[in-house]
């Protein structure tokens, strides 16, 4: 699902998993989960849309550098162009 927003939305999408025990939480003993920074699919980024993966299951701090002109590239002159096609009387992004 967040790699299909990143996809979607032309934008770069971290998720990060809960790992490890935790012991006193009722039917959450084990946590098992992989962390990762997608990226729109275009020539500009990875072919396979994922900047950086953590390592399944492991405890680790996961770090990706991200170009935001890379985005402001994209949304330009990129070859896929969903945020063109967007229905602005359906759906509207405002910053507040």
């Amino acid at each position: 699902c967040a790699q299909a927003r990143a996809i979607e939305n032309e934008c770069y999408v971290a998720i990060a998993g809960s790992v490890g025990n935790l012991p006193n939480v009722h039917n959450m003993d084990i946590q098992f989960a992989q962390s990762m920074v997608f990226t729109p699919c275009d020539f500009a980024f990875p072919a396979n849309g994922i900047k950086a993966e953590a390592t399944p299951n492991t405890e680790m701090i996961l770090i990706a550098d991200v170009d935001i002109d890379l985005l402001r590239e994209l949304n330009e002159f990129g070859s896929v162009r969903n945020l063109k096609d967007r229905r602005k009387d359906v759906f509207e992004l405002k910053k507040r």
